[in-house]
């Protein structure tokens, strides 16, 4: 489940995405355009600048701003920073495999092997959008609209 930190985080970085190129973005606006803390947002901005997606400007004049373009950023790779890996459980992770105590056959469990696919299913989506894609979104997608479900 996406976290609160990750949902904004990713608000952040729509918002983020619609700035002007070579402006910056105050914190306290994107807080208020976006209702979220103040406090808050500068602990989630500091996450993502740390993993290289958002840069920051001290002083006057400062604030926040997209580190690469908006077509270059993955929504999977925002989530990660935030929220740590995508799949379910440890052992179906790809970034942070964790093996489980419990498990004396990795190969047949059945439990894994579903999670596994949970996590490749959110992954391909995740994976596959575009920060600026996103941002173009208007309405809801239909899962059964994008799959022929």
């Amino acid at each position: 489940m996406l976290t609160k930190k990750g949902k904004y985080g990713l608000k952040a970085m729509v918002h983020l995405a619609g700035v002007e190129p070579g402006a910056l973005a105050q914190v306290t606006d994107v807080a208020d355009a976006n209702s979220i803390s103040k406090k808050f947002l500068d602990h989630i901005l500091s996450e993502l600048r740390h993993a290289g997606l958002v840069y920051s400007k001290k002083g006057r004049g400062g604030g926040y701003a997209l580190a690469r373009s908006a077509h270059e950023i993955r929504v999977g790779a925002i989530i990660r920073a935030l929220d740590g890996p995508l799949a379910p459980i440890g052992c179906a992770s790809v970034t942070a495999y964790r093996a489980c105590d419990d498990c004396a056959d990795l190969t047949n469990c059945a439990v894994r092997l579903v999670m596994v696919d949970a996590r490749n299913a959110i992954a391909l989506i995740l994976d596959n959008y575009t920060l600026a894609e996103m941002r173009a979104l208007k309405q809801p997608l239909q899962m059964a609209d994008m799959y022929d479900i």
